[in-house]
C-alpha cells in the first residue's frame, strides 16, 4: 500500500480527535477517548516510519507509547469514578474546581 495514503489516514485520525476535544467540551469520557485517538494516530505514523525505514525502533517506541497510554486512560478513569463518587457528576465545568 502506497505510504503516501497511509499517512493521510494517520493524519484524519489525528484530525478526528484534535475536533473530538474541541467540539465536546462536556463530557470527560470523550475527551480522554479523543486524547487516544490522537496517540493512536502517533502510533501509527511511528509504524509507517518504522515499515518504511525498515527499523525497528518505531515499533518498540509504539509499545511504550501503547503502554503509557493504557496506564494513563485507567488512572485517568479511575479519578473520574471517585469524583463521580464524591459529587455525583463528571461534567468537565465541575472537576475545574479539583484546581488548587
Amino acid at each position: 500500500m502506497d505510504f503516501i495514503v497511509l499517512i493521510v489516514v494517520s493524519f484524519i485520525i489525528f484530525l478526528i480527535g484534535i475536533t473530538g476535544i474541541f467540539l465536546n467540551r462536556k463530557n470527560v469520557i470523550l475527551v480522554i477517548m479523543s486524547v487516544e485517538l490522537m496517540l493512536l494516530s502517533v502510533n501509527f505514523m511511528l509504524l509507517i516510519g518504522s515499515s518504511y525505514l525498515d527499523d525497528r525502533i518505531g515499533q518498540i517506541f509504539v509499545i511504550f507509547i501503547l503502554t503509557v497510554a493504557a496506564a494513563e486512560s485507567s488512572i485517568g478513569l479511575a479519578i473520574l469514578v471517585i469524583f463521580f463518587r464524591l459529587k455525583g457528576t463528571i461534567n468537565i465545568e465541575f472537576i475545574n474546581q479539583l484546581r488548587g
